[in-house]
């Protein structure tokens, strides 16, 4: 799949698999912050990504983001294809989750991204009882019977 992509700042790397087998790809930050105790802030990845139609970037947070005390407060990110004019920088929302002062350095690996097929769907609305006839007791239910 080949994709557009953009560096709107200096010094900005395009996204990498590491290693080259990985099913995602690292994305960066395009500049150096200090994330307070406790503080959410978005980070410029100085990227803006050309999601093509059909498709989602969905961003998540990378496993070893919790050894270095910091985390996506949403759990996950996606991009739409709409979202890919001069402006739309991907920004990945990164929580400090401890009681000091966390430095996130310019090129630093702060999240990883994957493209996802979305169909649209067409819904095709029916009286319940057309569905499946089993049921399993609510939310929060599987293996509780």
């Amino acid at each position: 799949m080949e994709i557009k992509i953009a560096r709107i700042r200096d010094g900005v790397e395009l996204p990498k698999y590491v290693p080259e087998s990985a099913a995602c790809f690292d994305l960066q930050a395009a500049e150096n912050t200090t994330l307070q105790p406790g503080e959410i802030r978005p980070i410029p990845s100085g990227l803006i990504i050309h999601v093509p139609l059909g498709y989602m970037l969905m961003i998540a947070p990378r496993s070893s983001a919790p050894k270095h005390g910091i985390s996506m407060p949403h759990s996950v990110g996606i991009i739409d294809p709409t979202y890919c004019g001069p402006e739309d920088e991907v920004l990945i929302l990164i929580q400090n989750r401890t009681d000091q002062p966390i430095n996130i350095e310019k090129g630093q690996r702060i999240a990883q991204g994957f493209f996802v097929e979305v169909p649209h769907v067409v819904w095709n609305e029916v009286d319940k009882s057309e569905l499946a006839p089993t049921s399993r007791g609510g939310f929060g239910s599987t293996g509780t019977h």
